[in-house]
């Protein structure tokens, strides 16, 4: 086993160590938390500490740990230092436009508060490792950082996180790598049995291809009318390290027709044949990773209206469980099985059961002894009665790609989730809604550097305006140049009001470059849950 969940090896002196820096973050938490004054440093680690291989699937990824800048916002307390470390160097124009969005804070007096760093390495290696391997640079990590008032924060946490915070000697606010297990998806299946939360019908843990044919044709067996099956790798995310087999063309195995092992023989052969949901994906790479990663086999739902929800929550060092947001999420790919973006919140149709269904796979986490994010993502379908039947998929554990859309609109407005209704209001009682991406992709974008953007931003007036607290704040911007690849988060009073400045923005690069209309890219331009119906 080679997955980053496999268990990693920590001495006992340093496992009581990083104990005791947590239980600094429990006993620090409510200043943490609750005080706009509060005096901290927060080191930002904005590490992609995942598998390496799976990672090259996504386009422009070594520009994701721009993800996280959303924090240079906390930066809005007057007496908050914040540290941002990163593998390349961030073009300027990138900083100014994030602290420029700080409302009623001075730029040069947030700018001084920010101390950015880099490795200036862009291997294919985490971003701590990168940091651990560099001993200058974590030395001056340990002169900027004040380790009474500190702690750090990071996309995900794994061992490298936790060695990391034990050399600086703050706590990580983050889960334990211990518990990185309940965050895959066999992981995740054992949670939703506890939890008593409806999933697909599926397997254990599986390390070969044989044993994973012979889940395969076990599922067929107890489910005679499944049409497909999902093969998906235990650490795979965003949907890459998915593949759908389709029953529909092999008949005549189906469990009435053919024996166990004549079918498992032609499953295992059929898995070549497989729809990958990354593009670069093929049957001799993907079968190599099942010994390294293990996998799992689940029935594929159908359904002639379908959507993705997910929900959003917290475990925080006290342990209490905090539900943070809904979303419908944004599904592409071969299958609709790839995340492209999401909208905020989800239907009302389903909002309040998936914050049920969030609380008791918090609780669940919080026993273990989880800490921080986790997201829980489902399949909803629309049944003959008009009712939507809800079935979880996963659970990531640890931020994602509905978490900085959602502090973005969070941090800048200063306005509060309501669990209530679902809704998020500013300190107005306004309700707020947006629309996000991370891949609004196109070739005629690409060459645009940051300033241009800048350029175009001012030119159109797209920029977020504090005052109406609506507009679009842009992410993975140095991302744009090279790959033609943007992210963005735009904001209205409504979900019409959202979907017409997210329109809007699209129009303008698109006229700025002359792009061709006609061509394709990753997320089109949605309708609000209209863009559901179809959708597989």
């Amino acid at each position: 086993m080679q997955g980053l969940t496999a268990a990693s090896t920590i001495h006992p002196e340093q496992l009581e160590q990083f104990q005791q820096l947590q239980g600094h973050l429990r006993d620090r938490w409510q200043s943490i938390e609750h005080s706009d004054q509060g005096d901290w440093d927060i080191l930002v680690i904005p590490s992609l500490s995942l598998d390496q291989q799976e990672l090259q699937k996504i386009t422009g990824v070594h520009y994701y740990e721009e993800r996280l800048l959303f924090s240079l916002i906390r930066l809005r307390n007057p007496r908050t230092r914040l540290i941002y470390v990163t593998s390349q160097p961030i073009h300027p124009s990138v900083i100014d436009y994030y602290l420029q969005l700080l409302p009623g804070v001075p730029f040069s007096h947030a700018r001084e508060r920010l101390l950015l760093l880099c490795t200036y390495d862009t291997s294919h290696k985490p971003l701590t490792q990168k940091i651990l391997e560099r001993p200058r640079l974590m030395a001056r990590l340990r002169q900027a950082i004040r380790q009474d008032r500190a702690y750090m924060t990071c996309f995900n946490s794994t061992g490298l996180e936790r060695e990391l915070a034990i050399q600086l000697g703050i706590p990580l606010l983050g889960v334990n790598p211990d518990l990185l297990y309940w965050g895959t998806k066999s992981g995740s299946r054992q949670i939703f049995a506890e939890a008593d939360i409806p999933c697909p019908d599926g397997s254990e843990l599986m390390w070969t291809v044989e044993d994973l044919a012979a889940a395969a044709s076990d599922l067929w067996e107890r489910q005679p009318q499944l049409q497909r099956i999902v093969v998906k790798l235990n650490e795979g995310f965003s949907g890459g390290g998915n593949a759908l087999l389709d029953l529909r063309p092999l008949q005549e195995l189906a469990p009435e027709q053919a024996a166990s092992s004549t079918r498992i023989a032609a499953l295992q052969q059929r898995f070549e044949s497989m729809s990958f949901q990354s593009t670069t994906e093929t049957w001799h790479h993907f079968s190599q990773r099942i010994p390294q990663l293990g996998a799992i086999v689940e029935a594929f739902v159908e359904g002639e209206e379908k959507r993705s929800p997910s929900v959003q929550g917290r475990v925080t060092p006290t342990g209490e469980v905090e539900i943070l947001s809904t979303h419908d999420q944004i599904l592409g790919g071969p299958d609709g099985q790839v995340f492209l973006g999401c909208q905020f919140p989800a239907d009302d149709a389903y909002r309040l059961q998936l914050q049920e269904y969030g609380r008791r796979v918090g609780a669940r986490l919080a026993a273990k002894g989880a800490l921080e994010r986790f997201g829980l993502d489902f399949i909803a379908v629309r049944q003959p009665n008009g009712e939507w039947d809800l079935q979880a998929i996963e659970i990531n554990l640890r931020k994602g790609g509905t978490t900085h859309p959602f502090m973005t609109l969070k941090l800048l407005t200063y306005g509060r989730y309501d669990l209530a209704t679902g809704l998020f209001y500013n300190q107005q009682g306004c309700p707020k809604y947006y629309i996000a991406t991370d891949n609004l992709h196109k070739e005629s974008y690409t060459g645009l550097i940051p300033s241009d953007l800048m350029d175009i931003i001012a030119q159109h007036h797209l920029h977020f305006n504090s005052t109406t607290e609506t507009g679009t704040v842009f992410h993975l911007i140095g991302c744009l140049s090279e790959f033609g690849k943007l992210g963005l988060t735009s904001i209205g009073n409504s979900p019409a009001e959202a979907e017409a400045i997210y329109n809007g923005v699209i129009a303008a690069l698109d006229s700025e470059t002359q792009a061709d209309l006609s061509s394709n890219f990753s997320l089109p331009v949605p309708t609000f849950r209209n863009t559901w119906n179809g959708l597989k």
